[in-house]
């Protein structure tokens, strides 16, 4: 079996979904000839020609709005945001149409389509390259939210976005296209051929959309993440010498609740890691989730580790970056209830 990174992974699935649908184009900024500023579609121009592997001018809403156009006509595109932080402009078109698009018709029409985009800190990007906006979209009735946390899933979770009928938004962690992180900024890279997840089957497979991944097995602490934060989180619990339930969520719309349910029951506490901004991000979301359907299982509050309510900050990168350092505040706190 082949070891990938999560950017060779990513390519071998569009070159996959593309052999098998001759209706799937890709296009993005400098998603072409280029093929992508993190090289995630190289060599599909070359392969499949220009037509269905193109480069687009430097604008989110006429991305956006083409996809629509082609979805609705019955291609399949598959698309690429340049930056997650750079979506805001086809926001209005994915609500407003790419969302709306199977009820407005009664079901009629689908929106087929795949929205790709990097998403997250730790690159020293600044506030302009290294937000996390998913909460803006799982709030979106229509939508699928995925964020894989390994080549593996990488791979097989934008198979199954491809051959979904629904629209898809697809982050993918740049901080760890090229191997986990700890969250320790100060350490040695560690690339994915020696870590796990990153072996990859040949050929055509599967991660189902709305099912999460309980990475590492527990009794003390139920603890929810998704992206980087799997790996920070699983770096920060083993320092900690905690023996914790590590749920990766790999998917946000659908949420895999029942995994979540069983394991915070079994636990009695839950603590959630996410890079976004504090206040209505995600975590706000599984707090509540997880208080409604296992108040009484519960021993301590839930605790939230998360981003600053600020634009994400270049000088202050690893101050604002939930690393294993305000983890273990977080621990401490939940663990002593």
């Amino acid at each position: 079996m082949p070891t990938m990174n999560m950017i060779q992974a990513l390519n071998d699935a569009h070159k996959i979904a593309m052999r098998a649908d001759e209706d799937i184009v890709v296009f993005g900024e400098d998603a072409g000839y280029f093929g992508g500023v993190f090289r995630v579609t190289e060599g599909l121009q070359k392969e499949f020609g220009k037509e269905r592997a193109f480069d687009a001018p430097i604008s989110e809403n006429g991305i956006v709005a083409t996809a629509v156009g082609m979805a609705a006509y019955g291609l399949k595109p598959l698309i690429e945001i340049q930056f997650a932080d750079y979506i805001y402009p086809g926001y209005d078109q994915i609500v407003s149409e790419v969302a709306k698009m199977r009820y407005r018709t009664a079901g009629e029409w689908t929106m087929p389509m795949v929205i790709r985009t990097p998403y997250g800190g730790g690159i020293y990007g600044g506030q302009t390259h290294s937000q996390s906006p998913e909460s803006l979209f799982t709030h979106i009735a229509g939508l699928k939210v995925v964020v894989p946390s390994t080549p593996y899933d990488a791979k097989g979770l934008l198979l199954a976005s491809v051959e979904d009928p629904d629209p898809v938004i697809f982050f993918e962690p740049k901080r760890i296209y090229n191997g986990p992180f700890s969250g320790h900024h100060d350490q040695p890279v560690v690339p994915w051929s020696k870590s796990e997840g990153s072996d990859v089957p040949e050929g055509h497979y599967t991660v189902p959309l709305g099912k999460a991944n309980v990475v590492r097995e527990g009794e003390a602490l139920t603890v929810l993440a998704y992206g980087t934060m799997v790996h920070v989180a699983r770096s920060a619990m083993e320092e900690a010498d905690i023996d914790a339930e590590i749920i990766d969520l790999r998917t946000l719309v659908p949420l895999d609740i029942k995994a979540i349910e069983a394991s915070v029951k079994k636990t009695g506490r839950c603590l959630i890691v996410h890079e976004a901004p504090r206040t209505s991000g995600f975590g706000a979301e599984l707090s509540a989730l997880v208080t409604e359907r296992c108040f009484y299982h519960l021993e301590a509050p839930v605790e939230r580790v998360t981003g600053w309510d600020t634009p994400y900050p270049h000088s202050y990168e690893w101050t604002y970056f939930p690393g294993p350092a305000r983890i273990k505040s977080a621990l401490e706190k939940v663990m002593a209830d």
